[in-house]
C-alpha cells in the first residue's frame, strides 16, 4: 500500500497540473494566442535552462554511451515504423502516415519527462534523459522534413530540404543549450552566482508551466469525433514503445537499473504536444493529432503508473531481459 501511495504522490502533481490547465481552458475564455508568450518562454528560455542544468555536471563519458543512444533510436524508429503502417493502413497517404508515425513514437520528453523521472530515480537519471531527448529529437526532426518533402509538401529540392534541416538542427535551444552544457561541462565551468540563479528559478519554471500549457492546449481542441487508428497509435506509444526499449537495452548489454528504467519510462510518457505543432505547420491531420495527445495523456494515467510501479515500486520487471 505504502508503494502504491507514494506512487500517487509522484504522479498526482503532474496530472495535476495537466487537468488545472484543462480546467482552466474550459471555463476561462481567453484567446488561443494568448498561449504564443508562454510558448516561446519554454521553448526558448525555461527549458534550455532545464537541459542546461541537466547537462553542465555531467561527465563526458556518461554522454557518450553510444549504444545506449543505438538502442533507445531504434526503438523509437520501430515504433515510428509500426505507427507509420498504421496510419497508411487507414489513410492511404503519406502525409497523413507520417504524421501518424510521429504520434505514435514522439514522447512528451520535453515536458514531462525529465521532472518526472528525475522525481522518480533521482539525479542518476539526467544523463539517460537528456540522450534521449536529444537523439529521439535529432530522429524525428529529421525523417519528418524529409518525407514531407518526399510527398510534395515541403516545395523544396531535396538539398533545400537537407539545408533545412541541419539548420533548424544545429539553431534548436534545446541542441544549444545541449551543446553549451557539453562544453561546461568539458570545460568544468560554473556560472556567475547571480546567472546560476537565474537559471535554477527558469529551469523550475519549465515543467509545471509546460504541463499546464499542455491542458489548456488540450482543451482548446475538443475531440468531436474518435478517428479509427488512435486507440492502435495510442497503444503503441504508450504499450510496444516502452517494451520495445526493455527489449533493445537488454539485448545490447547490462545499461544498469536506473539507465534502463529511465529509458522505458521515457518511452511510456504520453504523446507530445509538439505532435500537433507538427501537424498544424504542414496543415496535416490536425484533428487526428489533437486526439491522440488528448486520448494518449487520458489512457497513460493508467499505462505510465502500471510501468512506474513495476519498474521503480516493486522491481517486478527486471531491467535485463537476458542477464
Amino acid at each position: 500500500m505504502s508503494d502504491l501511495i507514494g506512487l500517487f504522490n509522484l504522479l498526482a502533481p503532474f496530472f495535476g497540473l495537466i487537468g488545472l490547465g484543462f480546467f482552466c481552458g474550459k471555463v476561462v475564455r481567453q484567446p488561443e494566442a494568448g498561449l504564443a508568450w508562454m510558448q516561446f518562454f519554454l521553448i526558448y528560455v525555461a527549458l534550455p535552462c532545464l537541459f542546461y542544468r541537466l547537462i553542465a555536471d555531467k561527465p563526458l563519458d556518461e554522454l557518450a554511451n553510444w549504444s545506449f543512444i543505438l538502442a533507445t533510436t531504434f526503438s523509437t524508429f520501430c515504433a515510428f515504423a509500426l505507427s507509420f503502417a498504421t496510419g497508411w493502413r487507414y489513410t492511404k497517404e503519406l502525409p497523413q502516415a507520417v504524421m501518424q508515425g510521429v504520434a505514435g513514437s514522439y514522447s512528451n520528453i520535453g515536458y514531462m519527462g525529465p521532472p518526472l523521472i528525475l522525481a522518480a530515480l533521482g539525479a542518476g537519471a539526467s544523463a539517460p534523459v537528456v540522450l534521449i531527448f536529444v537523439f529521439d529529437n535529432l530522429f524525428l526532426f529529421s525523417v519528418v522534413p524529409l518525407l514531407m518533402s518526399l510527398a510534395g509538401l515541403e516545395r523544396l529540392s531535396l538539398a533545400a530540404t537537407i539545408r533545412r534541416i541541419v539548420w533548424r538542427v544545429v539553431t534548436h535551444p534545446f541542441n544549444v543549450a545541449t551543446a553549451i552544457g557539453i562544453a561546461a561541462s568539458y570545460m568544468h565551468l560554473k556560472l556567475p552566482q547571480p546567472v546560476d540563479q537565474m537559471v535554477t528559478w527558469l529551469s523550475g519554471a519549465a515543467a509545471p508551466c509546460a504541463l499546464f500549457l499542455l491542458g489548456v492546449t488540450v482543451a482548446l481542441r475538443p475531440l468531436r469525433r474518435m478517428p479509427g487508428e488512435v486507440p492502435a497509435l495510442v497503444f503503441v506509444k504508450l504499450i510496444v514503445h516502452p517494451l520495445l526499449v526493455w527489449v533493445a537495452l537488454s539485448a545490447l548489454g547490462d545499461f544498469g537499473q536506473t539507465w534502463t528504467y529511465a529509458a522505458m519510462i521515457m518511452a511510456a510518457l504520453p504523446p507530445a504536444l509538439n505532435i500537433f505543432v507538427i501537424s498544424t505547420q504542414y496543415d496535416v491531420g490536425v484533428e487526428r493529432a489533437s486526439a491522440c495527445v488528448l486520448i494518449g495523456t487520458l489512457v497513460s494515467m493508467l499505462t505510465l503508473t502500471g510501468f512506474l510501479y513495476l519498474t521503480t515500486k516493486t522491481g517486478i520487471l527486471p531491467y535485463d531481459l537476458f542477464p
